[in-house]
């Protein structure tokens, strides 16, 4: 893995027009980075991108790496080449996937989005791909979350304040998601962040709260944590499969469930 992190307040960034129309970025008003940066071979991070609007110009480009995960952190751009591992990270991101996309689907409130989708705030200095976000569609509708769409197909950017982020911590990405993105996620008035790490002796599941002073994690009653923006509660266990290995199981119950069981 690798880290970027860059200042880059001062510096000048190109318009989504240039970079499609395949011009070269104006460099009179500000001094810009003169040089590309090339990682390890793989991925060139063009000398343009030094700010917000330049690394969405680049997120939508055909020079945008095909692998490997790329933040714009308000000011730094941050990079992670590792692989997924499968049962921290993706086994956990296909159970939240699973159970809070058919919740999403059967209730019909809005749209549960997996990761690959890349999530820009302008207010919070943010664009990054989330490994889940939930809207409802009344936050659309109302302007708070606007589709952005690419210049070939359908929508390829959401840029506002969805309704839920969900990250699942990972062996490169603990000071991104846990202070970097809490911090951010807030500025962005993300309503709630769900912030899962299950690389320890047992998984950690929070649900932080949205607050003005910052987000304030939801207090567990008997194992459940109570979501304000489903209106319903949530559980995560781990297990083990059949051929030994971790398994980790979301469950949801309703209010009056929960009264029911307390």
């Amino acid at each position: 893995m690798t880290h970027l992190a860059m200042e880059v307040a001062n510096m000048s960034a190109p318009t989504l027009a240039e970079v499609e129309a395949g011009r070269s970025p104006a460099t009179e008003s500000k001094p810009a980075r003169r040089s590309n940066i090339i990682i390890e071979d793989r991925a060139c991070i063009p000398a343009w991108v030094d700010d917000l609007e330049s690394f969405r110009c680049w997120a939508r480009s055909d020079e945008f790496p095909e692998r490997g995960w790329f933040s714009y952190l308000n000011g730094e751009i941050w990079m992670d080449w590792s692989m997924e591992e499968l049962f921290t990270h993706n086994q956990v991101k296909t159970e939240f996937t699973a159970v809070v996309g058919t919740l999403v689907t059967t209730v019909q409130i809005g749209y549960f989005v997996c990761d690959r989708m890349l999530l820009s705030n302008v207010a919070a200095n943010l664009s990054t791909e989330p490994d889940g976000l939930f809207c409802f569609w009344h936050t659309i509708q109302t302007g708070r979350l606007r589709l952005i769409k690419g210049a070939e197909e359908g929508c390829i950017e959401l840029e506002g304040s969805p309704d839920m982020a969900l990250e699942i911590v990972s062996r490169y990405s603990v000071r991104k998601d846990t202070v970097r993105l809490r911090d951010l996620y807030w500025r962005a008035g993300i309503t709630e962040y769900w912030l899962v790490d299950v690389r320890g002796a047992s998984p950690r599941f929070d649900i932080l709260r949205h607050t003005k002073d910052g987000y304030v994690a939801t207090e567990a009653q008997n194992g459940w944590l109570f979501s304000a923006v489903f209106g319903r509660a949530f559980q995560l266990t781990r297990q083990t499969d059949p051929l030994g290995h971790p398994q980790y199981r979301l469950q949801t119950r309703s209010v009056e469930q929960s009264a029911a069981k307390a």
